[in-house]
């Protein structure tokens, strides 16, 4: 089953915990071992995988994919203005693959998975997909 779940960004460059939607899907799906794949259908947006507990770790990496990616930059050319938007959802990527056992994610004590947006506010959709096994 394809689980499809839609949130709304509220800045330019944001990062969402959806953890706990990826755990609702999982018991929804009654997996109980076996890989979920979580899914960005966008070229602005991403799947990533990191610490949860502290907010200032979401707050140093916006930082620094900025001063890679400038907003700005006199040698983009992409007429839509958002190269630095595209740049970032191509490091970070569009997916995450986590184990599942015994019904739970398999995620270090301090990880998390988040949506992250670099073109918004938007309206954005993620999808997931549990394979038993």
């Amino acid at each position: 089953m394809l689980g499809k779940r839609t949130l709304e960004t509220n800045r330019r460059d944001e990062m969402i915990d959806v953890t706990a939607e990826v755990e609702q899907f999982i018991r929804e799906q009654k997996i109980n071992n076996g890989i979920v794949t979580v899914y960005c259908p966008h070229t602005t947006a991403g799947i990533t995988i990191n610490e949860n507990a502290d907010p200032d770790v979401k707050h140093d990496m916006l930082m620094r994919l900025d001063e890679v990616y400038p907003w700005e930059h006199a040698k983009y050319r992409h007429l839509e203005g958002n190269s630095a938007s595209h740049l970032k959802a191509s490091t970070v990527g569009p997916s995450q693959t986590v184990i599942v056992d015994e019904g739970r994610l398999v995620l270090g004590t301090w990880q998390g998975v988040y949506f992250c947006e670099f073109d918004g506010p938007r309206r954005r959709t993620f999808y997931m997909k549990a394979i038993e096994g």
